[in-house]
């Protein structure tokens, strides 16, 4: 079984690292009517008819110049314009979340990198030790501050998200847990998920919280997978648990309801549209389907 999250990160580009330094070829790749560019505005990118907008680098407005790397014989770029330069009109322009169920496995490591990095550069703008502003450097992967030298870089959040399931593995009467918040319209239900906090294994983060948010005691974790997520900069490593207990006590903020599910539940259920699982690009999808065993109708 092929998952779709999958698909979104495995034809991995080039990111070129070595090269990010080299100003001569940077200036050459620019130049080169072969290479893109997608522009991004505040998080923000263009479609056209459904698709990315890649356009030739020396066809893109004033902004930030970011390297993504090589992939298909081609320098593929980002340009990070501000509100006021960009081209088109407001409306133009969505957030990625309105086109990653559109995006294809080859250009999706692309855009998730560059949308990463712009999320980044929004928010580290000044020196977290003196406050001056910082400059770009390293074809847009790093921030120097020009008053004390402090360096920045991009940083990644692990996340866990994760199945939690009971029972009999395979069988009839084996149980997987989902829950939902309240802001979720009726019958929206998914995984658990929660940050990893500092000096805290993976495995232990999934332990935490899925007691902290459903009192439900976990035990043996073993890893599934994971997906870059660029909102704004995680990353979703997704696991498959087994409960040691079973009764539910949710913890009222984070999640509002939750609920045991077994398979033909869950089935007769999303045919009924009573239970609406997250979309089929989301490694939440991609979890629930792995432990059910095949496809389920529906999604958000």
């Amino acid at each position: 079984m092929t998952f779709p999250h999958l698909d979104l990160a495995a034809n991995a580009h080039d990111r070129a690292g070595e090269r990010r330094l080299d100003e001569e070829w940077l200036a050459r790749q620019w130049a080169d009517p072969v290479s893109r560019a997608v522009l991004v505005v505040g998080g923000r990118i263009r479609p056209v008819d459904g698709r990315i907008d890649w356009v030739a680098p020396t066809e893109a407005p004033q902004g930030t110049r970011v390297l993504l790397g090589e992939r298909d014989g081609r320098t593929w770029f980002a340009v990070l314009v501000g509100p006021d330069d960009a081209p088109g009109d407001r409306g133009d322009w969505v957030g990625l979340r309105s086109v990653v169920a559109d995006l294809t496995g080859d250009e999706a490591p692309l855009v998730f990198h560059a949308i990463g990095l712009a999320e980044w550069h929004a928010a580290t703008r000044h020196c977290p030790r003196c406050g001056h502003a910082l400059e770009v450097r390293a074809a847009g992967h790093e921030r120097v501050c020009p008053s004390c030298g402090k360096a920045s870089w991009p940083r990644t959040d692990p996340a866990v998200i994760m199945t939690v399931t009971d029972g009999d593995a395979g069988s009839g009467d084996e149980r997987c847990l989902l829950g939902r918040q309240a802001s979720w319209p009726a019958g929206r239900f998914s995984t658990l998920a929660g940050f990893c906090e500092p000096g805290e294994a993976l495995e232990d983060a999934v332990r935490r919280e899925v007691k902290e948010e459903v009192g439900v005691t976990v035990g043996a974790v073993d890893y599934f997978g994971n997906q870059p997520w660029p909102f704004p900069s995680s990353l979703m490593v997704g696991f498959h648990a087994r409960a040691l207990t079973t009764e539910i006590r949710v913890d009222d903020h984070e999640i509002e309801e939750a609920r045991w599910f077994t398979r033909a539940e869950m089935k007769a259920e999303a045919e009924a549209g009573t239970l609406v699982l997250p979309g089929g690009i989301s490694i939440s999808r991609s979890l629930v389907e792995d432990w059910y065993g095949g496809p389920l109708p529906g999604q958000w």
